[in-house]
């Protein structure tokens, strides 16, 4: 599989919590650098399996970034830090033991489709939003 662009949001495109949090990255990603994929997607799918998380029951999203493939609460302080201030300062949480993060990450991750409901289809992206979403593989490099 081709090196995937970074950095990378792997989400899971039927919850309503996870569409919710891409929306508002979308929003506030002034520079506009991080890309998406629904792990529903032929890519999804493919970048799930090779960080071994199930695609058709996802615990966590991956944040691929400077050659990392981050999961639960370490993928959402690098995704803090990647949008820069003001939301970059919330990863001050990052103090807190990772055991006690991922706790609280996998009890959200348990729960996400009870608390805030799960769709029938993933989230389309706008007209002006689909460039930065990524569905399929990326072409492997020419050696000319």
């Amino acid at each position: 599989m081709s090196p995937a662009p970074e950095p990378l949001w792997l989400f899971d495109g039927v919850c309503n919590l996870c569409s919710g949090s891409v929306r508002a990255v979308l929003a506030m990603d002034r520079k506009g650098l991080i890309r998406f994929t629904p792990i529903q997607s032929t890519y999804g799918r493919q970048l799930a399996v090779a960080h071994g998380i199930d695609p058709d029951q996802p615990t966590s999203f991956l944040f691929l970034d400077n050659g990392r493939a981050l999961a639960k609460s370490a993928a959402i302080l690098a995704l803090l830090r990647r949008l820069g201030p003001p939301w970059s300062w919330l990863a001050v949480v990052g103090a807190l033991p990772e055991a006690w993060r991922d706790a609280g990450y996998d009890w959200l991750a348990a729960n996400r489709y009870r608390l805030l409901g799960k769709r029938k289809t993933c989230m389309l992206p706008t007209p002006a939003q689909k460039a930065r979403f990524i569905l399929e593989p990326p072409a492997p490099a020419s050696d000319s």
